[in-house]
């Protein structure tokens, strides 16, 4: 692509083709606006992920009106197998599909472009555009043969993931340093295809800090990858505690859990093992400022707990949208989008509370103990992943308490 090619200004330039850029592009396409959605990559691209499609991924993919092209790809399950250090294990109901971001992703920028967006790829942010008043007014993007080019927009929407480097250039990074961290790997083992039908969360001493999983994908494939989450002490300061060295804690999870061990002896690898960090809690960067507004992991979309940011990221999106198609002046829009998100920060404080469990694995082993002999508290998980039950109770001195009584 060459500067010939790039238009020189729109309504919204969407900056990252991730579900929360794709969602706010096509949001504004449908309502009239001429919204450009942009992203240093050509689609389809690979992406860092579990893949999980939770509750509040398929309600917001209804909302956009691809759920249904999205589960005719993807690897529908009906629970989440939860594995305590121990080896307890207790199956939570759930309505789940697995499908790789790169598909899922490239299905979301295809609504977006279909309703209208526009499309312009591969070109990075490289910094903002400022009028004389200092306030954002497009973006200069850097593109595939190395030229600078300056896209005007009446308002910006920066979605361009966990990565610091477009938040620094940005002027909205609060902390450089992630909350926590990914490693996946995909494997091929159809001898497998029938054992493990749902997602398995697996928690263990050997994963202090974290946890592993085995999400099938369907026809043969699996998801298989291990995630680290600092707790909030962690989370708030400038630098992170010393990485875990992920490669270490994939081939811990492997080893012990025999799934997974069973998986990849027995499977084929396909490709290399990739990380990639996470930022959660909708923290670490301002939501806004005059003339840009922050949305997705680059706002802090991912729970703590789980590392499951796809819904969320979807659902920031939409709320950037939303405060932009009502419009007004700069302080309103930015005001409706913050209460928006502000909205929304209950439902991660609960599950920085939840992080807990990864913090201290032997809370694992008590919730799941517990789970096994009680349709109540499998009920309550099943809460947790439908979010109509606040994680973070489970985790609290009384809840721990509740789970320690005689079984009634």
């Amino acid at each position: 692509m060459t500067a010939r090619s790039v238009p020189a200004s729109c309504e919204v330039l969407v900056v990252g083709a991730g579900p929360a850029g794709s969602a706010c592009a096509q949001m504004l396409a449908r309502a009239g606006f001429d919204a450009v959605l942009c992203d240093q990559h050509d689609f389809p691209r690979d992406k860092v992920c579990g893949d999980g499609l939770i509750p509040d991924a398929h309600r917001a993919l209804a909302r956009l009106g691809v759920l249904d092209d999205v589960l005719a790809h993807a690897r529908s399950a009906r629970h989440v197998g939860c594995i305590a250090p121990h080896g307890a294990r207790v199956e939570v109901p759930a309505r789940l599909a697995v499908l790789p971001r790169r598909e899922l992703d490239d299905i979301v920028r295809r609504s977006a472009l279909a309703a209208g967006a526009r499309w312009l790829a591969p070109a990075r942010f490289d910094a903002p555009l400022l009028d004389a008043g200092g306030r954002v007014a497009g973006a200069t993007l850097r593109l595939a043969d190395g030229s600078l080019h300056d896209l005007r927009a009446r308002w910006t929407v920066l979605a361009t993931g966990a990565a610091a480097v477009p938040l620094i250039a940005a002027g909205v990074c609060v902390r450089r340093a992630p909350s926590g961290f990914a490693l996946r790997g995909y494997v091929r083992n159809e001898a497998m295809a029938a054992r493990i039908t749902g997602l398995e969360v697996v928690w263990h001493r050997a994963l202090r800090s974290g946890y592993g999983w085995i999400f099938p994908c369907g026809a043969g494939m699996f998801n298989v990858g291990v995630g680290i989450t600092h707790g909030q002490d962690q989370d708030r300061g400038q630098a992170a505690r010393p990485e875990l060295n992920l490669r270490e804690l994939f081939a811990a999870f492997t080893r012990l859990h025999a799934p997974a061990r069973e998986l990849l002896q027995g499977g084929t690898q396909l490709g290399a093992l990739k990380g990639a960090p996470l930022r959660c809690s909708l923290e670490g960067a301002r939501w806004s400022r005059p003339g840009l507004l922050v949305a997705g992991e680059a706002a802090g979309s991912t729970y703590l707990f789980t590392g499951e940011g796809i819904g969320k990221a979807l659902e920031t999106g939409m709320l950037a949208a939303e405060a932009l198609v009502e419009g007004g002046e700069d302080a309103a829009v930015r005001s409706r989008y913050e209460a928006a998100l502000a909205a929304l920060k209950p439902r991660f404080a609960a599950y920085a509370q939840a992080n807990r469990i990864n913090e201290h694995p032997w809370m694992a082993d008590l919730v799941i103990w517990r789970a096994r002999r009680s349709a109540h508290i499998v009920g309550r998980l099943a809460g947790v992943l439908e979010e109509t039950h606040n994680p973070g109770k489970l985790v609290s001195p009384r809840g721990l308490a509740r789970l320690i009584l005689p079984l009634g």
